[in-house]
């Protein structure tokens, strides 16, 4: 069973850690003016799997309880999520510079350490963060709409690109190194970096990005899906896309084109390929994959219309599904042929979010679709066991639950839910209030009584700290 979340001071933690050298790149770059660097990989770009187990993310998800080996699954895209907010939230460190916004992007991040008035009392802990892959949605809430793609499509971020050439099984996206040949030799900032603080806005844009998200519900990235392919419970490819229309999973070598739409489907779509089977080292298993992959040449479309996910079976590979609009039956869940089936409502979706956080369920509201492609489900064969998965996940559900995972619930008094206007967009407005409201009430929640004083943050020694 997991441990219960520990609060734990940042600073004094962190700064053991980064005189520790223990973890590669978590070095000072320059001591006297208080400036450390973190390797800040991107989760789908430039770390294999295995590589992520020795990283400063992972400790941080250990020592403050969100992570125990051998228990929980590793999600080392969370792990970066849950630290860049704690350094964000927190009034003694300051981002100097931000490598991965780079053209073209360096991995890595520069810190300042500042003596912040009244810092000693205030926690490092990351309870009210929201977890990600390391793909920056929070950052790209200042570019994605809520409203309809077609109008705000300038606005939008470009889509991660697939790989031309198929990423080997057992390897995630195309990975890089940290620095060239490997290094880890401390990076040079930009001329003006280590000079006179750059002005507020500049520094951490996104530190107030969560009201910002809560008052301005068009800074939501709902044209954001991470997309998880697993074949028989092995992840081989993890990414994340960002398109208005959606995108098609499919496997063939057909190019779609303009007279192909009703085999094919649009081609505004994001295209995005099952990765190879040849690296399976289960003779049976790789063979048994591969007749399913010859038969997804049209693939699943998954298309976002308004604030909802559907799907669209083309392929003549079945597929079954689960996932919160999914029909409450205990038999399998098939996708028919050719139907457009509706994955996930974001309104469902919020009015789930905000019972769960007064107190009238026990349960947050479910986001997470998962399919099974030649296989039914659900059924009384483990996820685990099957060939070939994929589990789907909006970005906007996942950074609004996480925002508020581990917060105090309200009483059904405490803040009225109106929720009055029949208009789709009326209604999503009181929500998002609603929420801005809770949101706002929790920041002015006590602190905890600050531990004692330490002798001295630069001589802590590791794993020596408060709990």
């Amino acid at each position: 069973m997991t441990a219960p979340p520990r609060r734990v001071r940042l600073k004094p933690w962190l700064l053991a850690q980064v005189e520790s050298q223990r973890y590669p790149g978590l070095q000072w770059v320059d001591r006297r003016q208080r400036l450390f660097c973190i390797p800040w990989h991107h989760a789908t770009r430039h770390l294999a799997p295995q590589e992520d187990d020795g990283t400063i993310f992972k400790a941080w998800a250990t020592e403050t309880g969100k992570f125990t080996e051998g228990v929980d699954e590793p999600d080392p895209a969370k792990w970066k999520a849950n630290l860049r907010c704690a350094l964000n939230k927190s009034r003694e460190f300051r981002l100097r510079y931000d490598g991965t916004k780079d053209a073209p992007p360096k991995p890595y991040k520069v810190y300042e350490v500042c003596e912040a008035d009244g810092a000693d009392g205030v926690t490092g802990d990351d309870f009210s963060c929201g977890g990600e892959e390391d793909v920056s949605q929070l950052q790209k809430l200042m570019s994605l709409s809520i409203n309809d793609a077609a109008v705000h499509a300038g606005d939008l971020l470009p889509p991660y690109p697939w790989p031309k050439e198929e990423p080997p099984f057992g390897g995630a996206c195309p990975v890089g190194p940290f620095l060239p040949g490997g290094g880890v030799a401390a990076p040079e900032l930009p001329p003006g970096a280590a000079g006179a603080a750059p002005p507020p806005a500049a520094l951490a844009p996104m530190e107030h990005g969560v009201p910002n998200l809560l008052i301005s519900p068009h800074l939501l990235p709902l044209t954001d899906l991470e997309l998880k392919f697993q074949y028989r419970g092995r992840q081989v490819c993890v990414l994340t896309i960002s398109n208005p229309h959606g995108c098609r999973l499919f496997h063939s070598s057909l190019e779609p084109t303009q007279e192909q739409v009703e085999l094919f489907g649009p081609l505004t779509l994001e295209q995005v390929r099952f990765p190879a089977a040849d690296g399976i080292p289960n003779e049976k298993q790789r063979f048994y994959t591969h007749q399913l992959l010859d038969v997804l040449d049209r693939g699943l479309i998954l298309e976002l219309q308004g604030q909802d996910i559907y799907a669209i079976r083309l392929c003549q590979c079945k597929v079954f599904w689960s996932g919160p609009c999914a029909a409450r039956c205990a038999g399998p869940n098939p996708i028919e042929r050719e139907k457009k089936t509706k994955l996930f409502s974001l309104e469902g979706f919020l009015n789930g979010l905000i019972l769960f956080q007064k107190g009238q369920t026990t349960t947050p509201p479910p986001f997470e679709i998962f399919f099974c492609f030649g296989e039914e489900w659900p059924d009384q064969k483990p996820k685990e066991k099957k060939l070939i998965t994929v589990q789907v996940v909006p970005v906007a559900a996942r950074l609004l639950l996480e925002m508020f995972s581990g917060e105090l619930s309200w009483s059904a008094d405490s803040i009225p839910l109106q929720i009055s206007h029949p208009d789709l967009k009326d209604r999503m407005v009181e929500q998002f209030k609603e929420l801005y409201q809770l949101w706002q009430s929790q920041q002015r929640l006590p602190q905890p009584p600050a531990s004692a004083e330490e002798p001295g943050p630069w001589a802590l020694p590791p794993g020596s700290l408060p709990q």
